[in-house]
Formats: structure tokens, C-alpha cells, sequence
């Protein structure tokens, strides 16, 4: 690589006035040595260096991303996104993890205001705590009335530009689709009854089995991964199909089955939600609610980078993509 000593000496320029040309200091550089150090840059193929511009303009150039659990393949294409979109426009972004901790997640957001940062990203489920919800929201307020900007990927309970994916709707549309297929002993691996996502899924896809008139389905509540959906998949009891409120969980369902002698979808299918990219090629491939999961992260930035609008908020719809991990019953039976 072409170091920044190198095109100074090729520009006959110190050190630190090739640096005030090439990573965004203010301070002014005249237009005779300015368009020297370029030139030099440019005939050697000198690459801007983003962090440094960063650590000369201050903390305006970055976006504070706070996410729930970044092993999760959820949230690392959603970072991806962001984080795309994000060096598109010249900007850094800093990665915080909550681990589903509320009050960790308001203790970031009040670091990131301290520290400035041009806008700030939340990813993930609200939990049904009003007092915690209070005062996150207050805290996303006081940033703003100092010029930050907010957006979310979740509920619309905030108060600020909000990317709200279909977690209801999609959940129902998948207890449709696999209800078409004959099922009607179904059992729901649920999550955390206080995670809003998992609450939504869970009662989208209860309802539209009530809508069909089939009987209610067994619902297992644990955590909210691989572990949680292993557990889970143990008291499914004789349900001849399983949707898990995530794909993680059906993972661990997966793995359960497999460990208990029983074959998907030959003896149980299984479903999630989100369509993690690391599960496509999984076999069997995994039926599931397809969320365009880089795309939310990116427009939740762009989003937030709009100048002065009132608060947006946009709903993605879910697709469900049926794969072989399900399949067809037959008067009773699997076909």
C-alpha cells in the first residue's frame, strides 16, 4: 500500500500538510501545495484513509449502531447493511451489543450523545417493559434536541424514524401457507414472552390458525436462540409441524429431531422466520419468512441521515419461502 510519507516526499510537503489535504483536517491548505500533495496522490494511487479522516473531522463522521446480539446472524446482516451503506457515504460505524439488555441499551445511547456521533442506529426488539421503553425514548430525545438523529429496526414505539418489519403479518402468512399443506397439529417454539418480536410472530401465526378454525397450537416459551429452540423443540409433543419465532431457534429444533432419531420433514416439519443467509444451503433448507434483512439496514440509515423531517415509518413486508424442511400431509399422513 502507498503510505501518506510517501506521497508527501513525491509532493515535496511535510508530513502533516499532506494529511490536512488528504484526511479532512480543517485547517486550510494553500492551492499551490494542495494541488501538489493531490497530484502526488494521485499518481502514486494513494487511498484516502477513512479513520484518520474520522479522527480529524470528530465524532459528526460516525454512526453508533446498537444491536441485540451480534453472534446472531440477524443482526450481522443487518450491521452488513448498514455498514455498506454507511462507507457509500464517507461515514464509520461503531458496534455496541446490548445482549438483550435494556438498560445496557439506554447506557449506549447515552455514550453515543456524549461522544457526538452524527446519528444513531437501534436494532432489534422492544421488550413489554413501559418504564424501560420511557426512558430509552427520553434519552433518544434528549440526543435529538442536540442535533443527533435516530432510527430504528423494530416497533414503532419510540418516536423516530423506524424501519417495522412484518413480524405479525409474515407469521400469519406462513401459518397459512403450511395449513394448506394439511397440517393441523402445530406446536409454536415462542421465544420470551416479553420480547415483542417473538410476542408478534407467535400471536400472527396463532390467530391465523384460529382464522382457519384449526386448534391451537402447542406454545413453548424459552430463549430467543439455538439454545431456546433446542429446548423448546423437547415438549413439541405431537405436533406434525413446528414453527420456531426465529431461524436460530429452528436450528436447535433441528438439531433435537435429528438427535431423537426423528427426521424432517419425514416425521416433522419444521419453519422459522428471518432467512438467514448462513441457512440457505442448510439441509434439509429451511422453510421460511424471508425478511430483506441488508436492505432494512440500510435504509434505516438513510433514514437517518434525512435532514429535519418529522419522524417515518416504514413497514417491510415478509415473503414466505417454502423449502424442504416441510412437507404435505395426507390424510393424516406425510406424503
Amino acid at each position: 500500500m502507498v503510505t501518506l510519507e510517501e506521497v508527501a516526499k513525491l509532493a515535496g510537503v511535510s508530513l502533516a500538510t499532506a494529511s490536512r489535504v488528504l484526511n479532512g483536517s480543517t485547517r486550510q491548505v494553500g492551492a499551490g501545495l494542495r494541488s501538489r500533495v493531490e497530484q502526488a496522490a494521485d499518481q502514486l494511487g494513494y487511498r484516502t484513509n477513512v479513520a484518520a479522516q474520522t479522527l480529524a473531522k470528530g465524532a459528526s463522521n460516525v454512526i453508533g449502531l446498537v444491536v441485540h446480539d451480534l453472534t446472531d446472524p440477524y443482526f450481522a446482516a443487518l450491521a452488513d447493511g448498514v455498514m455498506r451503506a454507511a462507507e457509500g457515504e464517507g461515514l464509520l460505524v461503531m458496534v455496541g451489543t446490548t445482549h438483550r439488555d435494556p438498560e445496557r441499551e439506554i447506557a449506549y445511547v447515552a455514550t453515543l450523545h456524549t461522544q457526538r456521533v452524527r446519528a444513531v442506529l437501534l436494532a432489534g426488539s422492544r421488550v413489554a417493559d413501559p418504564d424501560s421503553t420511557a426512558r430509552l425514548k427520553a434519552e433518544l430525545e434528549n440526543y435529538r434536541q442536540a442535533g443527533g438523529h435516530v432510527a430504528v429496526i423494530g416497533q414503532d414505539l419510540l418516536g423516530v424514524d423506524t424501519v417495522a418489519p412484518g413480524n405479525r403479518a409474515g407469521a400469519a402468512a406462513l401459518a397459512r401457507e403450511l395449513a394448506a399443506l394439511g397440517h393441523t397439529r402445530f406446536a409454536v417454539l415462542a421465544g420470551p414472552e416479553r420480547l415483542l418480536t417473538a410476542r408478534d410472530r407467535c400471536e400472527g401465526f396463532t390467530a391465523a390458525l384460529a382464522e382457519l378454525g384449526l386448534p391451537a397450537p402447542r406454545v413453548i416459551h424459552g430463549a430467543f436462540d439455538r439454545d431456546g429452540g433446542h429446548a423448546a423443540a423437547q415438549e413439541s409433543g405431537e405436533a406434525t409441524c413446528v414453527f420456531a419465532v426465529n431461524d436460530v431457534m429452528a436450528v436447535g429444533a433441528l438439531a433435537a429431531y435429528r438427535e431423537r432419531g426423528l427426521r424432517v420433514p419425514e416425521d416433522v416439519s419444521v419453519a422459522g422466520f428471518d432467512d438467514i443467509s448462513t441457512l440457505r444451503d442448510h439441509v434439509p433448507a429451511l422453510t421460511t419468512v424471508r425478511l430483506p434483512l441488508a436492505a432494512m439496514g440500510a435504509r434505516a440509515l438513510e433514514l437517518a441521515l434525512r435532514p429535519g423531517e418529522e419522524p417515518r415509518v416504514e413497514r417491510v413486508t415478509g415473503e414466505v419461502v417454502l423449502r424442504e424442511s416441510v412437507r404435505a400431509l395426507e390424510e393424516g399422513k406425510v406424503r
